[in-house]
């Protein structure tokens, strides 16, 4: 089975045992949608603190969950785009190797980083300030890497646009351009349609023209580059009688030094570019999993909060991560009320009640704690 996208997290209270409780929630699972997987959400005996501090606490949950969740999509796209770019067939997103999918349904707390005797505000303060680092670093990296493409991006539009205003020297070769103590060869931009007049009037545009001289050198879909070669005091005659006749006359100095610098400059930021792609691949790809990990943890919290706020204390709950289909979707929200008594748990208290109905901001409201996680 393919790896679901969007995947709910739910808990329900626990009356008797929690494994009873996940037994029953598999029985139904698999009688009524067997389509859907369904897996323990482990989540650590973390400390409660006062009522107080979980209330306050759960104002800012959904409000941090937005921002993380949006910091995890923006690294998404950003490697999505980079292996576009590069034809990089795209990979599996994971955390420390682990496919992010199976990272959140074998769930496992990492009491190293986040030491579960810690206060829950400074567990979901230091997630959010982690997470917050790593989406300023990404805009920093991500902006050096546009600068670079935006270099590249202005030069090929000089060397690749309409004649009238491209970089001519990667069109110009040094056999095309006389210059000489008293000679001078021009260039001409002419309309393609009007190429059969230049070619008749070049000649008479001015005294002291070479006969014969004008020669096209390059075509594009408005325009034809031509060059004529004429005598040195009558240059600014000449580029007068060609504006009045509708001709552009281009100014241009060949310079071998000029065209070499710019090939370097080209060369090196092309080397630039690749360098700086490849890396900030390999960084989204190791800070997508740093900020899918941190996300996960907070969602724990979420979970644990929540749970506590609506089913009271000592902490009783199950909680489990679910992935239905569309299809499923109704099913499995019928299983789950049933499991809290049909919505006529004692546990269950209106919105007025508790002041709040579900972190995650779902549009319904169910008597059970729910909230849903995409990754794309």
């Amino acid at each position: 089975m393919a790896a679901a996208t969007r995947y709910w997290v739910a808990s329900l209270p626990v009356q008797t045992s929690a494994s009873s409780l996940w037994s029953r929630l598999q029985d139904e699972i698999s009688k009524k949608s067997f389509d859907t997987p369904v897996y323990r959400f482990n989540i650590p005996d973390l400390r409660v603190g006062t009522l107080d501090s979980l209330l306050s606490l759960s104002d800012d949950l959904l409000k941090s969950n937005t921002f993380i969740e949006g910091v995890s999509h923006k690294i998404r796209r950003q490697v999505e785009e980079l292996e576009r770019v590069s034809g990089i067939e795209g990979s599996p997103l994971t955390v420390d190797g682990v496919p992010v999918d199976s990272y959140l349904t074998r769930f496992v707390w990492d009491e190293a980083k986040y030491p579960t005797m810690s206060p829950l505000r400074e567990i979901t303060d230091s997630i959010h300030v982690q997470v917050a680092k790593i989406e300023d670093d990404l805009k920093v990296r991500v902006a050096e890497y546009n600068n670079v493409r935006s270099q590249l991006n202005a030069i090929n539009r000089k060397q690749s646009g309409s004649l009238a205003v491209r970089d001519l020297s990667n069109i110009v070769k040094p056999e095309d351009i006389i210059m000489s103590e008293h000679l001078v060869t021009l260039l001409a931009v002419v309309l393609k349609y009007s190429q059969k007049e230049w070619l008749s009037r070049y000649e008479t545009l001015t005294n002291y023209v070479v006969p014969r001289s004008s020669k096209k050198l390059y075509e594009d879909n408005e325009y034809a580059l031509y060059t004529v070669t004429l005598f040195h005091k009558v240059a600014d005659n000449f580029k007068i009688s060609a504006r009045e006749k509708g001709f552009q006359i281009r100014d241009f100095e060949y310079s071998p030094e000029a065209q070499e610098s710019r090939k370097r400059e080209l060369e090196r930021l092309m080397q630039d570019q690749e360098s700086m792609r490849s890396s900030l691949l390999q960084w989204c790809y190791f800070s997508y999993g740093e900020v899918f990990s941190s996300w996960m943890h907070f969602c724990a919290v979420r979970v644990f909060t929540e749970s506590i706020l609506r089913y009271g204390l000592p902490p009783s709950f199950l909680a489990a991560v679910l992935a239905p289909s569309v299809k499923s979707e109704k099913k499995v929200r019928s299983i789950l009320e049933g499991l809290c008594g049909n919505g006529e748990s004692t546990y269950w208290k209106s919105e007025d009640e508790v002041g709040m109905v579900g972190l995650a901001g779902e549009a319904e409201t169910y008597p059970y704690v729910s909230f849903t996680i995409n990754f794309i």
